[in-house]
């Protein structure tokens, strides 16, 4: 008798996975707390670990982890050869100053390295690497493919080349291993300066054919050819998407700021509005049609959601306790975990329970 074909399991929607890794990215702007930086980071280490695929883009977290380790040995490596504006009283080192001509002041080169200056840079460098990290996070889990279906029409073309973009780290990463582990059993060296440019001219000849066939590929398909849009819906459709950008821009700083909290909220929401009418007369040009498309499910919103919970909470309790998300320099004090915003990142979790394990491979 024969066996029925296994039914493939149901995919996560590739915009959920985004907006939770954008909603502990915003998280991660609105403290330098390193409790909850790092809190921030294993998260997403746990749920990408829990969920990636065997894909080739899912290998690279790693990448974008090591990358945000650079980000913050160079902070720190500036903070110390270029010294900090923060008073500090405890002197860690001191490196011979480089004099600098009278237009350079404010300027300085060696001099006094402070324990105050040091942490305030490490603060700071770790903010941006668990950024890094949150967009390496939202690369490994959500398929460039899938995304790229989800699009309006007006932005496809934007899209292909923004998965084009982000699926060539990830096959780079995929090149430089497969060519490492081939090294290795040859018995050659696979590290080093030697072997850098051993490795290092192969990808890029794999890269550069990927790219030609790629574009003979969308040639082929008959990329970039649009349908004929009278010029009155052209314009229009510029004007909406222009003046909703602006707006969301203008809507945005107003939020920021302290001056602009009344009108904020309101220019947000009217170019929000703007931009979306701009992009739904500008499919128009490109019409597609969507073999299957991903469905938003409950398991999507839930996703997001939490995402956004987290960035929701931080925000508030920024606004609430601002010294327990930022902790402060000076003088220097021992940070300290807070309960509630600490929780809200816990949030981040969901996804690693919600949504269904990846299929082994046959």
């Amino acid at each position: 008798m024969a066996s029925r074909p296994r039914r493939a399991r149901p995919t996560l929607h590739a915009g959920a996975w985004w907006l939770w890794a954008l909603g502990l990215a915003t998280a991660a702007t609105r403290t330098t707390n390193p409790l909850l930086l790092g809190l921030l980071v294993a998260v997403s280490a746990y749920v990408v670990a829990a969920r990636r695929t065997a894909a080739p883009w899912s290998r690279s977290y790693a990448a974008f982890a090591r990358l945000g380790l650079a980000v913050l040995a160079v902070r720190l490596l500036f903070a110390v050869v270029l010294g900090s504006p923060l008073p500090g009283t405890h002197t860690v080192l001191t490196l011979p100053e480089v004099p600098l001509p009278h237009w350079a002041q404010g300027i300085r080169i060696g001099g006094r390295v402070t324990a105050e200056a040091l942490v305030f840079a490490l603060y700071d460098g770790l903010r941006l690497a668990t950024l890094l990290v949150c967009v390496g996070a939202a690369n490994a889990l959500a398929n460039p493919a899938r995304l790229l279906k989800s699009l309006p029409g007006a932005l496809y073309e934007a899209g292909v080349a923004v998965v084009v973009a982000l699926t060539f780290a990830p096959h780079l990463v995929a090149d430089v291993r497969r060519l490492r582990a081939a090294r290795r059993l040859r018995g050659r060296p696979d590290r080093g300066l030697r072997g850098l440019l051993q490795v290092g001219l192969p990808v890029l000849e794999g890269a550069l054919e990927r790219s030609v066939a790629l574009a003979a590929a969308m040639d082929a398909r008959g990329y970039g050819r649009t349908a004929d849009v009278p010029p009155g819906v052209r314009r229009t459709t510029t004007a909406l998407t222009l003046g909703g950008l602006l707006g969301v821009c203008a809507g945005t700083y107003g939020l920021l700021t302290a001056e602009g909290g009344g009108y904020g909220l309101p220019v947000l929401l009217a170019g929000l509005i703007a931009a979306l009418a701009g992009l739904r007369l500008g499919g128009r040009r490109s019409p597609r049609t969507r073999y299957r498309p991903d469905v938003w499910d409950a398991r999507a919103w839930l996703v997001a959601g939490s995402g956004g919970a987290a960035a929701a909470l931080l925000a508030v309790s920024a606004a609430t306790d601002p010294a327990a998300l930022h902790p402060g320099v000076i003088p220097l004090t021992a940070p300290a975990l807070p309960l509630l915003p600490a929780a809200a990142v816990l949030l981040g979790l969901l996804p690693a329970f919600v949504t269904p394990a990846p299929e082994e491979p046959a």
